[in-house]
């Protein structure tokens, strides 16, 4: 028997975990304009919470800045994904696992941020589940961690939300828009993550 349009729909081919409006997959040579668009009309949006690229650097919206975004995805110690709209695939934001360090370690720091267009629609707080499960049960992590700057509020009370705990705070943690900025420290265990 073929598969039924809703079924096709509710696993689309190549999801790394679904939920019920979004799911998770990798980032393709295919997405590079959608995702480059969706950066560009984001730029506002993100401008207070992202590192910007070096001077002289491609800008963040180019196809150099997604090529070389891409290949960065070719790296062990690197998850990149992204959250897509079921009901059209549309890219709707990314999450990344970042500095992944095995052995006893097992550790990732998360990152993540959704397009303007998308924000505020709930997407990321059904997204976050679903890169917590990627990170627990796929990737088989034991810490994620999550560093925030703390007039970020959304960013904030998504991580709370998902179940991340404060554990610290950081000076100077980060390099944003030419200063270093403070971050608080969110973090989660797989522990954690199965008691919820």
């Amino acid at each position: 028997m073929g598969e039924s349009e809703d079924s096709k729909i509710s696993h689309p081919a190549g999801a790394l975990a679904t939920g019920e409006r979004v799911y998770l997959r990798y980032p393709g040579f295919e997405d590079q304009a959608e995702y480059i668009k969706l950066v560009d009309v984001s730029r506002s949006l993100h401008s207070p919470w992202e590192p910007l690229p070096p001077e002289g650097a491609a800008p963040a919206a180019s196809e150099a800045a997604f090529m070389a975004w891409l290949m960065g995805a070719e790296n062990p110690s690197t998850e990149r994904t992204l959250l897509c709209r079921l009901s059209d695939g549309a890219i709707v934001g990314r999450f990344h696992l970042n500095e992944i360090v095995r052995g006893a370690f097992q550790s990732a720091y998360m990152s993540y941020w959704v397009g303007a267009p998308f924000a505020g629609l709930g997407f990321m707080r059904e997204g976050i589940q679903l890169a917590l499960h990627h990170a627990f049960e796929g990737v088989g992590l034991h810490r994620v961690e999550a560093n925030i700057q703390p007039t970020n509020a959304p960013s904030i009370a998504l991580a709370r939300g998902a179940g991340f705990r404060l554990e610290g705070y950081s000076e100077r943690y980060l390099k944003i828009a030419g200063e270093w900025a403070d971050h608080e420290r969110w973090a989660m265990t797989l522990e954690d993550w199965r008691a919820r």
